[in-house]
C-alpha cells in the first residue's frame, strides 16, 4: 500500500520587534500550527522565537514532526548568540547565518505560510516567489504580509503569482495553500525563469511571463 506523503510546510514571520506584541496574531500564528499538526504535516521553521516559534508551539500540540533550520554553526551558538528557543524535534545546524539559512529553510518546504514579518521574511518570501513555491500569506497581520499584492505588482511591476494565496483565516489559508501545492508542481530549475528546452513550457507554467509569448 502506498504512505501518502506529508508536506512539509515552512512558516515564516516576525521573530522579534512591534509586530510580535499583538496577541490576537500570536494566536492566529499558533493556530496555523495546530493546522499543520492537524492534517498530519511536518512543520518547518528557522529554529527562531516569534511568530515562527508561536506556529511551532501549536504544531506540537497536535503531535506533528517539527524541524529546525538554525542559523548557527553548534547549539551553543543557536541559544547564547542567536538567543533562540530549541523546542524542535529536529533542528539542522546550517552555519550559514540568516541569509543563506532563509534558502534551506525555503527549498525544504513543499509550500510556506507568511505571517506578519518585516525585512527577514520579505528576503524569505522572495526566495520563494522566485523559485516557485507555493505561499500562503496570513493576511490582517500586519508587516509585510498586508503588503504583498503592493510589493509585487505596484514596486516590482510582476504579477502575484497563482500559487500564491491569501486569507486572514488560519483554517481557510490552510485549505488553499494545499489546492496550489497539488495544482502547480514544484520547478525544475533553481531560477524559475529558466526554459527547458525539451519542454514546449516551464512547469511553473507562466504566471512570470511579463509578454505574452515571452519566456524569460
Amino acid at each position: 500500500m502506498e504512505q501518502k506523503r506529508r508536506l512539509k510546510i515552512g512558516v515564516m514571520g516576525s521573530a522579534s520587534g512591534p509586530q510580535i506584541e499583538n496577541q490576537e496574531v500570536r494566536d492566529r500564528a499558533k493556530e496555523i500550527g495546530r493546522e499543520i499538526g492537524r492534517r498530519g504535516y511536518i512543520l518547518i521553521n528557522g529554529a527562531c522565537p516569534g511568530l515562527p516559534n508561536d506556529a511551532l508551539r501549536g504544531a506540537r500540540e497536535e503531535g506533528a514532526l517539527t524541524i529546525g533550520i538554525s542559523p548557527a554553526f553548534s547549539e551553543h551558538e543557536h541559544v547564547h548568540e542567536y538567543r533562540s528557543p530549541n523546542g524542535q524535534d529536529v533542528i539542522i545546524y546550517t552555519g550559514l547565518g540568516f541569509m543563506e539559512r532563509d534558502i534551506i529553510n525555503i527549498r525544504s518546504s513543499d509550500g510556506i505560510v507568511i505571517i506578519a514579518g518585516g525585512i527577514g521574511t520579505l528576503n524569505e518570501f522572495t526566495i520563494a516567489y522566485e523559485e516557485g513555491r507555493p505561499i500562503g500569506i496570513l493576511t490582517e497581520s500586519g508587516g509585510i504580509s498586508d503588503s504583498i499584492p503592493h510589493i509585487v505588482e505596484e514596486l516590482c511591476k510582476r504579477k502575484v503569482a497563482p500559487n500564491s494565496v491569501f486569507d486572514p483565516d488560519p483554517k481557510k489559508l490552510m485549505d488553499k495553500l494545499e489546492e496550489v501545492i497539488e495544482k502547480y508542481p514544484l520547478p525544475i530549475h533553481e531560477d524559475g525563469r529558466v526554459v527547458d528546452v525539451n519542454k514546449p513550457e516551464p512547469r511553473r507554467t507562466d504566471w512570470w511571463w511579463y509578454e505574452e509569448g515571452k519566456k524569460g
